[in-house]
């Protein structure tokens, strides 16, 4: 299977060169020549297969040549040991024909989990294969921060680095990064948005002097590697439900597009989605593109599902390239348009094509409050995020978007108990495990506790970075790690939006934690 950019300069490559490269060389996405296809046969084969072993048949069709189902599935096990129900990703019934796909069983109770855990073995297998080492930088709206850093811990041959914007995740979700006890694992605050965090991402990765020397990769969901475990669990879910046999339809809640188009891979492939459903809240730029034809960028606003919280979605050039009939020159010269202006519109015959497999829905902060309570009424109780997409599939049955047998919300959720006559005051149903990832929870979390002696580092100067300081920083810290062979646990602040306040000195300071989980020390040691 060879691998090209969705901007026609960059390609062919194997699968394993794509994974390491992230982004492709000419700013686009990678992606494979063609959608390998299961017949009825062959997916009706496949409904009785463990996770892992579906999750090898899967992901084999995409490394033809270079990893083999067996290994896949080995991985894939391995990867998925830990988690927390033995069906990985199991389905729940809401009512009628709504059910909702548990994907919080990981060790960060994210969806992310699933794709994270199976790629830093991916990554391990190829670096080890390759003699290199990689630096792995990222932005995150929340969740795929948490799930980065908890899979890539530690790791010999890698360090990553994760971008997220201050005050703009939940509380849960920055404790978990910034709490990561390992070397090599870097949480990055970006005065800004989501939006800003990426720019840096994207800046730095096309610089390619930079992007060469310090061997610069990427877990975010611009890695074609990073969607192929998040296939899987559409085909799982899906075929517990009676495909091939039966349509499905599922409703995603998105914000950078990722997840959705993952579904889209897998209808590709032959499972019988009859409709992809986008669940936005108010950032609505998916919404306003599949209602008027156009994508404008617009001011995040924050919500109460902040990982969400996107207005450019940077994976929904994989399916504008699809769109346009897989013309990369095109395609390129959309997207240096929406550069330049924050704008793009698509003709007639690419919105037909679009609205032949998608349809897109929002809900607002108070829409959202108020399908938790209906949610929870019915003995479910959802987290801020997967209201929305429950919220939207609700709205698409109703008016006929959907008329399939069997609706999914391809959502994590948690299951808890009110306790007071609105939602806005949640607590944990005795025995549950309840992790629901933003304020509008109260809960108990359990947060990493420092064994005796250990301590939390936080490095950081009085210098604002731009994106090029920071790269300068970065390629410095890589230099240091190849000759040393040591690795360094960094935590990098910002200040303004798209700069970085870094380490420009040899300033350590200790982050020491009291009793109360809430209340956090920063106490300056050397």
């Amino acid at each position: 299977m060879k691998y090209y950019s969705t901007r026609g300069n960059d390609g062919p490559l194997g699968y394993e060169e794509a994974l390491l490269s992230g982004l492709a060389r000419d700013g686009g996405l990678y992606l494979p020549e063609s959608y390998p296809a299961f017949s009825d046969d062959e997916m009706r084969a496949m409904a009785d297969l463990p996770y892992a072993a579906l999750a090898g048949r899967i992901m084999s069709r995409f490394t033809d040549g270079e990893l083999d189902e067996a290994e896949l599935a080995a991985m894939a096990g391995d990867a998925y040991a830990g988690f927390t129900d033995p069906d990985v990703a199991p389905l729940h019934h809401l009512n009628g024909n709504i059910h909702v796909m548990e994907l919080f069983h990981g060790p960060t109770i994210a969806f992310k989990d699933y794709a994270m855990q199976f790629l830093s073995r991916a990554f391990d297998r190829a670096l080890k294969g390759a003699g290199r080492q990689a630096v792995i930088l990222g932005a995150t709206s929340g969740d795929t921060g948490s799930a980065a850093l908890e899979a890539f811990r530690g790791r010999d041959a890698v360090d990553i680095f994760i971008l997220f914007p201050d005050g703009r995740v939940s509380p849960v979700q920055q404790r978990q990064m910034t709490s990561i006890d390992a070397v090599g694992a870097h949480a990055v605050a970006v005065s800004g948005d989501f939006d800003d965090c990426q720019a840096i991402v994207k800046q730095l990765f096309n610089d390619h002097g930079f992007r060469d020397r310090v061997n610069l990769s990427a877990v975010n969901s611009i890695n074609w590697a990073r969607l192929m475990p998040q296939i899987v669990y559409y085909f799982s879910a899906a075929l517990a439900l009676g495909a091939p046999g039966r349509k499905v339809a599922f409703s995603v809640p998105t914000g950078n597009f990722g997840n959705v188009f993952a579904g889209y891979v897998a209808m590709r492939m032959g499972l019988p989605v009859e409709r992809l459903i986008v669940a936005s809240n108010s950032n609505d730029i998916l919404t306003r593109f599949f209602e008027q034809g156009a994508m404008q960028r617009d001011v995040v606003t924050p919500s109460l599902s902040p990982s969400m919280d996107i207005q450019v979605s940077s994976n929904f050039e994989r399916l504008l390239f699809e769109l346009m009939d897989r013309d990369g020159v095109a395609v390129a010269g959309i997207m240096d348009r929406f550069a330049e202006t924050g704008r793009f519109e698509l003709p007639d015959s690419a919105m037909t094509a679009a609205h032949s497999h998608f349809s897109a829905y929002r809900l607002d902060d108070e829409g959202t409050i108020a399908e938790i309570a209906a949610s929870a009424a019915k003995g479910m109780l959802l987290d801020p995020h997967s209201a929305v997409g429950v919220s939207a599939a609700r709205r698409a049955r109703a008016s006929h978007d959907s008329t399939d047998d069997g609706s999914i919300d391809a959502s994590l959720k948690a299951e808890a108990s009110v306790t007071s006559p609105t939602p806005r005051t949640l607590s944990t149903r005795s025995g549950a495990s309840t992790y629901l990832l933003t304020d509008l929870v109260r809960q108990k979390v359990e947060l990493p506790t420092p064994r005796s002696g250990r301590s939390y580092h936080l490095f950081c100067s009085q210098h604002n970075l731009g994106a090029a300081e920071f790269a300068a920083e970065l390629a410095a810290y890589a230099d240091r790690r190849s000759n040393s062979g040591a690795q360094h646990t960094l935590r990098l602040l910002c200040e303004r939006p798209g700069s970085i306040r870094g380490p420009t000195r040899a300033r350590g300071w200790e982050l020491l934690w009291t009793s109360d989980p809430d209340h956090i020390l920063d106490c300056e040691v050397g």
